[in-house]
C-alpha cells in the first residue's frame, strides 16, 4: 500500500511538472471510470450496464474531442455553413491520448467480465498514472497492468541490467538519432525543399523515417526499461518494423499497443472480418481512418489514415 501511494503521488507530480493543474484532469478520469467500474459489477441489467459504459465513453472521448479536436470540428462545421471559425488557444494536457485509451480498455474489459473492478481508488490511479508510460505509451491496457500490482516486486539483477540497457538505448535514439538528423537535415529540407536536389529531398524523406521511428519507439524503449526496474513488464511496442515484407507485417510490428487497441475494443466489436468482404472493408476504412485522426487534428492524418 506504501509503494503503491508514493509512486501514484510521484507520477502525478511528474504529470503537474509537464501540464501544470491540468493534472486534475487525469484525477478525474480516474475517478470517474473508477465508480463506474464499481456501478458496472454491481448491477446485472445488461441496459444499465450499456448505459455505464457509454457513459464512461462520453466522459473520456468527450475529454479527448474538447481539448485534442475542438478546433478542428469547429472549423469543419463553421466552413460547412459558410463562416469563418476564430481558433480558440485550448491547451492540450500532455499524454490525454494515452492515458484515456487506458481507462476506456478497463470499463470495456469490466464489463465484459474479463476483470474484476477494482476495489481501491488509490490502485486504479496507480494504474492510470504510472509515469513510465504516461507521457507517450506504450498503451497499457488494465488486464495486463492490474495483476502485476499485487505481486511481490522482485527485480532480478538481469532484468534491472535489462531495464538500464532499454533506457539507454531509448535515450540514445531520441537525443542522440533523432533529435540530431532532425535538427540539422531532415527540418532544414522539410522547411525548403526547392533549395535541395531531388536525391537531397529523397534522403529527407527517408531520415524522417528514421527520424520518427527512432524518436517513438526510443521513448517505448525508455518506457518499457522503467516498468522492469520497477518490477512489470510492459509489452513491445515496435519489433523491427523496417524489416517487414508487407504493409500488414509493418503494422504488426509498428505501434504495436495502439494497433492492438484498435482492433480489440473498436474492429472486432464492429464485426471485425465475420460479416462479409463489404462489412470487412467497411470496419478496416473506419478503424484506419481513427487511427489517422487519433495521430492529429488535421485532415492531413484523417486521409492519411483512409490511404
Amino acid at each position: 500500500m506504501a509503494r503503491i501511494i508514493y509512486v501514484t503521488l510521484f507520477s502525478l507530480y511528474f504529470y503537474y511538472k509537464s501540464s501544470g493543474l491540468w493534472f486534475g484532469l487525469l484525477v478525474f478520469t480516474a475517478t470517474s471510470d473508477f465508480l463506474i467500474a464499481q456501478c458496472i459489477s454491481h448491477t446485472t441489467s445488461v441496459l444499465k450496464r450499456k448505459l455505464f459504459v457509454t457513459l464512461s465513453l462520453c466522459i473520456n472521448l468527450g475529454m479527448l474531442g474538447y481539448f485534442k479536436y475542438f478546433n478542428f470540428l469547429g472549423e469543419l462545421f463553421t466552413m460547412a455553413a459558410g463562416g469563418e471559425w476564430l481558433k480558440m488557444n485550448i491547451f492540450l494536457p500532455v499524454g490525454i491520448s494515452f492515458f484515456t485509451f487506458q481507462s476506456i480498455s478497463y470499463v470495456i474489459d469490466v464489463y465484459r467480465g474479463r476483470i474484476q473492478p477494482l476495489g481501491r481508488w488509490i490502485d486504479y490511479v496507480f494504474y492510470v498514472s504510472f509515469f513510465p508510460q504516461l507521457v507517450a505509451g506504450p498503451i497499457v491496457r488494465a488486464r495486463d497492468f492490474i495483476p502485476q500490482m499485487y505481486k511481490n516486486p522482485t527485480v532480478t539483477r538481469s532484468e534491472f541490467g535489462e531495464g538500464l540497457f532499454l533506457i539507454l538505448c531509448g535515450l540514445f535514439k531520441k537525443t542522440v538519432i533523432s533529435d540530431y538528423i532532425s535538427m540539422n537535415f531532415v527540418d532544414r529540407i522539410f522547411d525548403a525543399p526547392l533549395l535541395y536536389t531531388g536525391v537531397e529531398n529523397l534522403l529527407g524523406v527517408y531520415g524522417y523515417a528514421l527520424q520518427i521511428y527512432c524518436d517513438f519507439s526510443g521513448y517505448s524503449d525508455m518506457a518499457i526499461g522503467l516498468g522492469k526496474m520497477f518490477g512489470f513488464e510492459f509489452l513491445e511496442n515496435f519489433h523491427y518494423p523496417y524489416v517487414s515484407t508487407s504493409v500488414t507485417e509493418f503494422w504488426r510490428r509498428w505501434h504495436i499497443s495502439l494497433s492492438t487497441w484498435f482492433r480489440e475494443y473498436v474492429y472486432i466489436p464492429l464485426g471485425g472480418n465475420r460479416k462479409g468482404d463489404s462489412r470487412t472493408i467497411t470496419n478496416l476504412l473506419i478503424v484506419w481512418m481513427l487511427t489517422g485522426f487519433w495521430h492529429g487534428a488535421a485532415w492531413n492524418f484523417v486521409a492519411w489514415g483512409l490511404y
